[in-house]
């Protein structure tokens, strides 16, 4: 039987470290979702599959991982809500509890394994890309014949490339947090007082 302390000390810990965790990953979930939406309006990218070969589904992969994200952010607030609970007389057990942050496990899980995927995929493509780079000081060059429009050669690597990049290296450290925050919970949940 659990005394009462303990079930407060208990309490407190899970609502503490659910408020860390969603206050963590809904900040990263606003920097993603800004680098995605710029990243979408400001280029285009997969529509050119020649230039970016692997970026269109390392991004696909960065998006299901956002959404995995805002999971298990709500998954956070059920969390929170449990956390009260235990506090209150009518409390969940330990097994319900313990199911709640199991499922915010297995998301982040899922979230860092699409996230670690979508990376290989784009990092792959900027390495076949950069290894087409023209040497040089800039890695493009224009070419441009007389009284012709120039045309660039080389396939630069470009800032918007660079962004879907750090999008999911943003997205992979959100569900990182959750991932050891949850671990750390149901750690505490199960220790033996």
């Amino acid at each position: 039987m659990v005394d009462r302390l303990d079930l407060q000390l208990i309490s407190a810990a899970l609502r503490r470290m659910a408020w860390i965790r969603l206050w963590a990953q809904v900040v990263m979930a606003v920097v993603v979702m800004g680098v995605l939406l710029f990243n979408n309006i400001g280029g285009r990218l997969a529509a050119n599959s020649a230039r970016a070969l692997g970026l269109g589904p390392g991004l696909s992969l960065t998006t299901l991982a956002f959404f995995l994200l805002l999971w298990s952010i709500w998954q956070s607030g059920l969390l929170i809500r449990c956390g009260r609970a235990l506090a209150s007389p009518v409390r969940p057990s330990k097994g319900e509890t313990a199911r709640l942050i199991k499922r915010g496990v297995l998301a982040d899980l899922v979230g860092v394994t699409l996230a670690v995927i979508g990376y290989q995929a784009m990092a792959g493509s900027l390495f076949v890309q950069a290894s087409q780079q023209v040497p040089g000081f800039f890695g493009a060059q224009i070419q441009q014949a007389p009284g012709a429009a120039g045309r660039v050669i080389g396939l630069p690597i470009t800032s918007i490339e660079m962004l879907s990049v750090l999008s999911n290296t943003q997205v992979l450290f959100a569900h990182l947090i959750g991932l050891w925050l949850s671990l750390w919970l149901l750690q505490r949940v199960y220790r033996r007082t």
